[in-house]
């Protein structure tokens, strides 16, 4: 892999860190700024909003933007965003500025695989996107942990203060390894790229992200509740827990993107949605029990994000067939779909334990999954009807 690609996966790590790092701050943050939880945790879901609107509008806005100078100027703005946080005199503007990072976000990410396919040969493409995403999960190995003990030990300020560091460091590497003249789609009106939400196998390839993450979604939302209150874990081992869990998944997303490059996105997805669902279902079982439940989430782990370097590769590929005009825009509403998931995923396991307990949330989210899993075949059958998408052949998202 290029040395280009791994700018790109710390760049991906401090994203990662900054979305998911404010979780282990929100009782510092309510304190510190005088609001109440529930308003701390508001911050989680305004980024989210960044991110979903950011992905799609930004990335039609910015087609005619050269790549590399988009990426750095991405950068620039994640930057800035965790800068204003670290001094943020208010919960206005602290909210203010997750909202102008959850934007950067958003960008970055559909851009970010159109250009990792480019810097591969066509047979490394999926490897090349799962790569990138691991900064993503490694963030919640060790980025998250680190951030919350910085923020607890130093205040919260500084934990966002460490992030900017590290996003000064990403956009070095990208100004200095990543190719001026690589790969992006050409320029096309805002009015032909939003026509990707026109094409019905696009769509279908969002309601799988959507669903396929978000079932996950249902049940790691409440899994620190499941670990305590069924397993008996007492709350600091959880975070040991969660280590065990955040390791498999950076495993994972790399077999995940392996697995895609063998045996093409359709079968790959195929696969991991069936392995997820059955993980979950077992977790159903195994919950009481603590050894067990340890090893249902080291498993869990292995494919929750395995279904990542497929379906990005899948949006790119149809993207390349139905919207090539607009490559970047569909991958950034892939992003956006992923987003979607994550709010539905934990909108729903909240009414689910509030109706039916937080052992419920395994087995509906198991269902979900299995309706991703539906569509995925579905999908794959209309593939082979078109004879569009080969299995075997994997192509590049854009020409370096």
């Amino acid at each position: 892999m290029p040395l280009a690609l791994w700018a790109l996966t710390l760049s991906a790590f401090a994203i990662g860190t900054t979305e998911f790092v404010i979780v282990g701050l929100i009782p510092d943050v309510a304190a510190s700024l005088g609001v109440s939880v529930p308003s701390a945790g508001l911050l989680v879901s305004v980024y989210a909003l960044g991110v979903a609107v950011g992905a799609p509008l930004l990335t039609a806005l910015t087609a005619r933007v050269p790549r590399k100078q988009l990426l750095i100027g991405l950068m620039l703005l994640f930057t800035a965003g965790n800068l204003v946080a670290s001094i943020a005199p208010g919960y206005a503007a602290l909210m203010a500025a997750r909202v102008l990072t959850g934007l950067a976000h958003g960008v970055f990410f559909s851009i970010g695989s159109t250009i990792a396919t480019s810097l591969v040969q066509k047979e490394k493409a999926a490897s090349a996107i799962a790569l990138m995403f691991t900064g993503l999960t490694v963030a919640l190995v060790t980025g998250v942990p680190l951030g919350t003990w910085i923020g607890q030990q130093f205040g919260w300020q500084s934990t966002f203060l460490a992030v900017a560091a590290l996003g000064i460091v990403a956009m070095i590497g990208s100004a200095i390894l990543v190719p001026k003249s690589i790969g992006g789609a050409r320029p096309a009106s805002l009015a032909r790229q939003f026509a990707v939400l026109k094409q019905p196998r696009l769509l279908l390839v969002y309601a799988i992200t959507t669903l396929g993450y978000g079932g996950s979604f249902v049940a790691f939302t409440y899994l620190a509740p499941i670990l305590q209150d069924v397993a008996g874990f007492a709350p600091g081992s959880v975070g040991l827990v969660m280590l065990v869990y955040g390791v498999s998944v950076a495993a994972g997303n790399i077999w995940g993107g392996r697995l895609a490059d063998r045996k093409g996105p359709v079968r790959a997805l195929q696969i991991v949605f069936a392995l997820l669902a059955a993980v979950l279902a077992i977790l159903s079982f195994t919950a009481p029990h603590p050894v067990l439940v340890v090893a249902t989430v080291l498993a869990w782990g292995a494919v929750a994000f395995g279904n990542v370097p497929a379906l990005q590769l899948y949006v790119v590929q149809r993207a390349e067939l139905d919207a090539p005009q607009a490559a970047d825009m569909a991958s950034g509403l892939n992003i956006a779909a992923f987003n979607l998931g994550i709010a539905l995923g934990a909108w729903g396991g909240g009414l689910i334990v509030g109706h039916l307990g937080v052992m419920a949330t395994p087995p509906i989210g198991a269902l979900v999954v299995l309706g991703a899993l539906a569509l995925t075949t579905f999908a794959g059958r209309l593939d082979k009807r078109d004879l569009v998408v080969k299995p075997t052949a994997v192509k590049q998202a854009a020409p370096v």
